[in-house]
Order: C-alpha cells, then sequence, then structure tokens
C-alpha cells in the first residue's frame, strides 16, 4: 500500500494541464456538496479524481487513450473499479479545455443518481 500512497503523491506533483484545470473546479468542494480527491489509490489502479461518498470517478483521458491496446487496458481498469462498487466516467483532455463547464454538468447529473 506504501508503493501505491508514494505513487499517488508522484502523480499529483506531476499532473497534466486538464487535470489541474478539472481539480481547481472540483477542490474544496467547489461542485456542490461532493468532496473529491485526486490520484487516489482504489484497489491496483490510482485514480485521476474519485468522490468517496458519491462512488464516483473521473478519468482524465488523453491521445494516448484513444490506440487499441489502451482502450483493452482502460476497460478493464472499469471493470475492476466498477466491481469495488464506483461509477467510472470518462473525459478527454479535450473537453477539460473546451468545455469545463459540460464536463462539470455531467459529473453533477452522474452524482445525481448516486
Amino acid at each position: 500500500m506504501e508503493r501505491f500512497k508514494a505513487r499517488a503523491r508522484s502523480l499529483r506533483a506531476s499532473q497534466t494541464s486538464a487535470e489541474a484545470k478539472l481539480w481547481q473546479a472540483l477542490r474544496n468542494r467547489r461542485l456542490e456538496r461532493w468532496k473529491f480527491r485526486r490520484q487516489h489509490p482504489i484497489d491496483r489502479y490510482i485514480v485521476d479524481f474519485v468522490t468517496l461518498d458519491g462512488k464516483l470517478i473521473v478519468e482524465v483521458d488523453g491521445v494516448t487513450h484513444s490506440t487499441a491496446s489502451e482502450i483493452k487496458r482502460d476497460a478493464k481498469r472499469t471493470e475492476v473499479l466498477e466491481a469495488c462498487g464506483f461509477l467510472v466516467v470518462r473525459v478527454s483532455n479535450t473537453d477539460v479545455y473546451e468545455n469545463l463547464e459540460g464536463v462539470l454538468e455531467m459529473i453533477e447529473t452522474s452524482l445525481r443518481f448516486e
């Protein structure tokens, strides 16, 4: 578990600009009442953002997530995380940059059905 904590700490320190932008909108309960964590270990994965109370994981995907092998890996990852009781939603870097309000609305809608 310490290995995961150290890796999560490292990922927080080197987040992408899309992750940083979304984090500014989610941190400190800025999205309604929801407490989000970033780069948080769940099972054998470290997820980009999670609200434990809402059982929602938000993954921010860049261009590298469009290859066949990455799509397969992401599907397996989603399967494992959903088996842990979470809903997993994926947003692209482009969506965060160009439509942050739409991304936040989608997250809020997903949380209403918790």
